[in-house]
């Protein structure tokens, strides 16, 4: 019977179509190796960390300075309350908090109003320490507590000052007693912590002297001290000690010299060419104070010149009495009184009778007068920073002079152009022989350095440079994620892909001892084997040798039998 069956199913055609069950993408996924799995968890791992890495990174946005220069203590207590706030911040070297830049001011009022940061004079007492008075309180801690507060309120409007941090201030106010020779006077001493970057001008450090000189009595400004947070002095109360004089004096003595090189360059420069002249100018500036007081009488002077009267004194007195009779007695006396004759060659006048006497008395007239005389009072003051001397020192540059060949050399100004520069630095000095200025202008060739430019390769580009350092963390987040997406999920996705759709089914339409086609083989897809498949070939070579094996195994494969 084996061998009927054998022989009918080796005379009959027979065609396998197997059915193959697509698996999802899921079952797939779970049929990869363990090594692909965990590559492709990695993947997405450094996937989302890229991807969260950027979102963070763009959306931090500019940060802006909040604070700068806090203690440790304010820095602390601001950023306990910007994590309470909920507010992003960094925190740099210096005591500099940043946070986004759109929050600044809102954050800056919110913390005020915490009374944030407290800085250095936040344990600063005014005056209030004087509403607090207790029983037994001493005359000495009146004092100290009064003291106390002036400090305080001193350091308090020293802080108001925009460039100022943090200041103290230190009185020095020593306890009057009854005698007047024996008292001391106060002093001060102020130290400011300025702000970073930031200086006082002399104007704002004298201002801060004046104010405490004020604020205390009897206070000289000279016994004020202002250092900063370094130490150093910056009031400048005395004299230098070097050229014996101050600041000021310094700075006017400098602006005098600075005047006088400008007008020189200003004259000389359209004359000889840009960067063809130097200039240096000395000035000696007399800062003594005099004067001077006097007087000076002179009589009335001009031709036309009359005298003024300042006063005039007439005095006249005349004492009268009754008329005696006098001259010889006789006749003669009662006779008319001859006319009177003067003596001719010493002789005698002759007798005369005698004379009724004329009314006895005496008078006297005095007058005095007083006239004006000029008188000129002059009081004189010397001007301060007069200029007594000016030293003038010019050196001019050598032109270039260029041959009918092309060559180029250097020569010296003429003698009389010289001459005639000089003449005109001596009018724009105001220059004066008899107060001995002095103006030198020489011709000489100023020594140039040639620097060549360098060739910086456009990777050392500073802007080059400043993009790089920018995008190089956004760059690496970006490459990381394409690392991972490229190199460790796609190919893990890949495996997991279907293979594209193949006929899996085979139509077995060999024709074994007769023309015959196999039951069902017309509605099949014939498959073009390839040219090149070395089992196919092998198994068709087989059928065509030992038809009824092939037919048996076949035959097994269908009933779910293994072959032997």
């Amino acid at each position: 019977m084996d061998n009927a069956l054998s022989a009918s199913a080796a005379a009959a055609p027979v065609m396998i179509t197997p059915i193959n069950a697509q698996p999802n993408f899921v079952q797939r996924l779970n049929g990869l190796p363990l090594r692909s799995k965990l590559t492709m968890g990695a993947g997405l791992a450094a996937l989302a960390g890229a991807v969260l890495a950027i979102t963070l990174w763009s959306s931090q946005g500019d940060y802006r300075p909040l604070f700068s220069g806090l203690a440790d203590k304010d820095g602390g207590a601001v950023i306990g309350q910007l994590a309470a706030l909920q507010v992003p911040y960094k925190h740099e070297a210096g005591g500099t908090i940043l946070v986004p830049a759109g929050q600044v001011y809102e954050l800056r009022m919110k913390l005020a109003a915490m009374g944030l940061p407290k800085g250095g004079t936040g344990n600063a007492v005014g005056f209030e320490l004087m509403d607090k008075s207790s029983i037994g309180q001493t005359q000495f801690n009146e004092r100290l507590n009064f003291q106390r507060g002036l400090e305080g309120e001193l350091t308090r409007t020293i802080t108001a000052m925009s460039d100022v941090a943090d200041a103290r201030v230190h009185l020095a106010i020593p306890q009057q007693n009854g005698f007047f020779r024996e008292q001391q006077k106060p002093s001060a001493s102020v130290v400011l912590t300025l702000r970073g970057g930031r200086t006082l001008d002399r104007n704002q450090i004298a201002g801060i002297v004046h104010l405490v000189s004020s604020a205390v009595p009897e206070l000289n400004p000279k016994a004020v001290s202002v250092l900063d947070q370094t130490g150093a002095l910056i009031s400048q109360t005395g004299a230098d000690t070097a050229t014996g004089l101050d600041s000021q004096q310094l700075l006017y003595k400098q602006q005098v010299e600075a005047g006088f090189n400008k007008r020189i360059f200003e004259l000389l420069e359209p004359v000889v060419g840009r960067d063809n002249l130097r200039s240096s100018v000395t000035a000696d500036v007399d800062f003594s104070q005099t004067e001077a007081t006097a007087e000076e009488y002179r009589p009335n002077q001009g031709p036309n010149a009359q005298a003024a009267v300042r006063s005039s004194q007439s005095n006249e007195s005349n004492n009268a009495s009754n008329a005696t009779p006098t001259g010889v007695p006789g006749a003669a006396t009662n006779q008319p009184p001859v006319p009177a004759t003067a003596p001719v060659n010493g002789a005698s006048a002759p007798l005369q009778a005698a004379q009724g006497a004329g009314a006895g008395g005496n008078s006297r007239r005095e007058q005095v007068t007083n006239y004006e005389v000029d008188k000129t009072v002059r009081v004189t003051r010397g001007a301060v920073g007069n200029v007594k001397r000016l030293n003038a020192a010019i050196v001019v540059n050598h032109r270039s002079v260029t041959d009918a060949k092309g060559k180029t050399t250097q020569q010296p100004v003429p003698t009389e152009e010289i001459t005639r520069l000089t003449d005109l630095v001596k009018e724009a000095m105001g220059f004066n022989t008899e107060r001995g200025d002095s103006v030198k202008v020489i011709s000489a060739p100023f020594v140039v350095d040639k620097t060549e430019p360098a060739d910086v390769p456009i990777w050392k580009q500073p802007w080059l440079l400043d993009v790089a350092r920018s995008a190089i963390v956004p760059l690496a987040f970006v490459a990381i994620a394409l690392i991972a997406v490229f190199g460790m999920i796609r190919p893990a996705i890949k495996a997991a892909a279907p293979q594209p759709p193949e006929d899996k089914a085979e139509t077995v339409d060999e024709v074994v001892d007769d023309e015959e086609l196999l039951p069902g083989g017309a509605g099949m897809p014939r498959l073009e084997a390839p040219i090149h498949n070395e089992k196919l070939e092998r198994a068709r070579a087989l059928a065509r040798d030992n038809p009824v094996a092939v037919a048996n195994i076949m035959r097994d494969w269908m009933a779910g039998e293994t072959a032997a």
